[in-house]
């Protein structure tokens, strides 16, 4: 069992930047892949970014690519996402999320956090 708290969301003006943070609870935490996800209002939950258990892989999403950097630390069961250049495009819900792989689709994950808002302004 892995429960995950995110943080870090705000308001911010396009082209500034955030870092969300998610902690996770069990020690069991760095046996799993990570990912992020967002969803906007009416929309789906897109793949954002992903590691894997060692943080030796990353993967992003093609809209954030060059942008965001996700990271990891197993030593303080952490995970984040480095967000620069923002737009305002990229307002959403973020949701972390630990699965068995690092996976582009919501399904590949088992645990899921509540969310944080990050709202950009043009």
């Amino acid at each position: 069992q892995v429960q995950l708290v995110e943080s870090g969301g705000g308001l911010v003006q396009t082209g500034g930047s955030l870092k969300l943070s998610c902690a996770a609870s069990g020690r069991a935490f760095r046996t799993y892949n990570m990912g992020w996800f967002r969803q906007a209002p009416g929309k789906g939950r897109d793949f954002v970014a992903a590691i894997t258990w060692s943080g030796g892989s990353t993967y992003y999403g093609d809209s954030v690519k060059g942008r965001f950097t996700i990271s990891r630390d197993n030593a303080k069961n952490m995970v984040y996402l480095q967000m620069n250049s923002l737009k305002p495009e990229d307002t959403a819900v973020y949701y972390c999320a630990a699965g068995s792989a690092a996976s582009r689709i919501p399904a590949g994950y088992k645990y899921w956090g509540q969310g944080t808002q990050v709202t950009v302004s043009s």
